[in-house]
């Protein structure tokens, strides 16, 4: 876990921000807070699933174009691509041309539409995975989780692709289904307080 205050109001911040100045507004107004739109949820899974082997410095710099590409990641939309919508994002190079990924994206689209018929919003699913406080590890010092495990397991066994326990771990920190901004981040008492004021889906 650990601390920057290389930010350019000199307050103390979540470590990784260090990395790159585009990150602060990104970690300020967007990571750790919670989320119940399920076309956000669903955009997050997927780039968090590009990110793979790669820095979501990467991810963050094409996110406008990838929303672009999969317009604006409506999983209703995205489950009718066909082969050729395939063809078409590999010649794309605004995103990550990498076609299991692009692929993955399909069915996951198809995946979230079951999991919208089942439990009525993939909101409802998703956030049925929220671990107590007390089960979750200090802020930053780790990367999977026993829920992140659990996620990632039951999305597999529902035909989810790209979705591993560390892809989910990603996800659940971004999505604010856990507070892992560092202690002593100057957004941590807020993403919390956002938290706990957030009505829980399903």
């Amino acid at each position: 876990m650990s601390l920057t205050t290389s930010a350019p109001d000199g307050r103390p911040r979540c470590g990784w921000c260090a990395a790159a100045p585009e990150f602060l507004p990104y970690h300020d107004h967007e990571w750790g807070f919670p989320v119940g739109d399920d076309r956000r949820l669903f955009e997050k899974l997927c780039l968090e699933g590009f990110q793979s082997g790669l820095s979501w410095r990467t991810i963050l710099a094409k996110r406008e174009n990838f929303r672009a590409a999969f317009h604006g990641f409506d999983f209703d939309r995205v489950a009718t691509f066909t082969e050729a919508d395939v063809a078409r994002l590999l010649r794309d190079e605004g995103i990550i041309r990498h076609r299991g990924k692009i692929e993955a994206v399909i069915n996951n689209a198809a995946r979230a539409q079951d999991l919208v018929r089942q439990e009525g919003s993939l909101a409802a699913y998703l956030w049925r995975f929220e671990p107590r406080p007390e089960d979750c590890a200090p802020p930053q010092t780790v990367s999977t989780s026993p829920a992140s495990i659990a996620l990632s397991k039951d999305l597999k066994k529902r035909g989810w692709k790209f979705v591993g326990p560390t892809t989910v771990f990603a996800f659940m920190q971004a999505m604010g289904l856990i507070n892992d901004h560092a202690e002593g981040c100057v957004v941590r008492e807020e993403a919390e307080r956002v938290r706990a004021g957030f009505r829980r889906p399903g």
